[in-house]
């Protein structure tokens, strides 16, 4: 009976001391503790990895303390055969689609983050130049659709049409550690494309202009674009690529319009015609090949204050002063053979002349002076 009476005065003493305390202020506590927990959650989704890193690991980030990096940004035009296939198929075709598509749809569910492009076609990967969904599909006048909180954008409404090119950030760079050169793609930017149908002072119609969407980190989409097939060839249709290979293969194809340098400017600033400016695509190029065979292919020069190496040069002179020596005197000595052999050759001539004159012609009377 005591320990029943205990525990009733327990609960009714715990209670009264609820009741007393303001409704305010217990929803206060309580909303605290839930949005407490919440970010508790949010947090430990962000550390925990993705699942498509795990089952789709990618090769090793480029290291950060390399003696040698040159970063260049390509336009790299859909349209051409060695890029077709990053924009074929154009429109989803059951689970084939597009590189813009399948980016695109990792944006929109929040699966990677997208980045607001700079107005030089650079890229910026700070928090405060993070692109909300929301945004850009407001910004670019695509349908949309929400619920929920949720955003989804309808197959049909997807410009995957008119993303025909894309900009690409790549680095060179040699890595001291395992002695490589390698190039590396760093992050991608799909630019819209969009035709324009009225005449305007900068623009006339039919031609098209270009709006950069949102850029993203390569090592970000890697894990995804591993298992994304990709047909990489007209004769070959057996799709036995993914389009991570396809980038770490540098199997595309882009023009350069950007180089990190001291300066900031674009190729264009300096550039003032096609003609400069396929000269300083062309010197930039060149610079990369130069760079890759001076590390492989550049001979080291002999010391000449090195003894060994003077002897050896002295006795490579030697050797080659009794090799001209010996050429000549073996060529005296075949000049003297020669020389003796047409001279016998002549004399036996001679010799033979006459016997064979005399035995075809009459005898050759000689008169000579007697000795008295």
């Amino acid at each position: 009976m005591k320990r029943l009476l205990i525990i009733l005065t327990a609960v009714l003493v715990a209670g009264i001391t609820a009741n007393a305390q303001p409704a305010k202020r217990r929803t206060t506590t309580s909303t605290t503790a839930n949005r407490g927990a919440a970010a508790q959650r949010q947090a430990a989704a962000e550390k925990k990895p993705d699942r498509a890193s795990l089952m789709f690991p990618t090769s090793a980030g480029m290291p950060e303390d390399v003696v040698w990096r040159r970063d260049i940004y390509r336009q790299l035009d859909l349209l051409k055969d060695a890029n077709a296939p990053l924009y074929y198929p154009v429109e989803p075709h059951g689970k084939e689609q597009n590189l813009f598509t399948f980016i695109f749809r990792l944006f929109v569910s929040g699966r990677i983050k997208g980045y607001k492009p700079g107005d030089d076609g650079g890229e910026s990967f700070d928090e405060k130049d993070r692109l909300e969904i929301k945004d850009l599909l407001t910004d670019q006048r695509i349908y949309f659709e929400e619920e929920g909180g949720k955003i989804t954008v309808p197959e049909s409404d997807i410009p995957s049409a008119f993303v025909k090119r894309f900009y690409l950030k790549e680095s060179s760079y040699f890595d001291q550690r395992s002695a490589t050169y390698k190039t590396r793609v760093v992050a991608l930017c799909p630019v819209l494309m969009e035709e324009n149908e009225f005449e305007s002072i900068d623009n006339e119609p039919g031609t098209a202009q270009s709006r950069p969407l949102f850029w993203v980190r390569y090592d970000d989409i890697s894990s995804y674009l591993s298992r994304m097939p990709v047909m990489a060839s007209n004769f070959n249709n057996v799709t036995n690529m993914t389009v991570d290979d396809y980038f770490t293969l540098n199997r595309y194809e882009g023009k350069i319009y950007k180089t990190n340098n001291l300066q900031g400017r674009l190729l264009s600033d300096y550039a003032k015609n096609d003609t400069a400016m396929a000269a300083e695509q062309k010197r930039i190029e060149q610079q990369l090949v130069d760079f890759e065979e001076h590390i492989w292919h550049t001979p080291v020069p002999a010391d000449s204050l090195d003894s060994v190496s003077v002897a050896d040069k002295a006795d490579k002179a030697d050797k080659k002063v009794a090799r001209a020596s010996r050429r000549s005197g073996n060529s005296s000595s075949d000049e003297k053979k020669s020389t003796g052999r047409r001279g016998a050759s002549a004399a036996s001539k001679r010799t033979k002349t006459p016997s064979s004159s005399s035995s075809s012609s009459a005898p050759r009377v000689s008169a000579r002076r007697q000795r008295r």
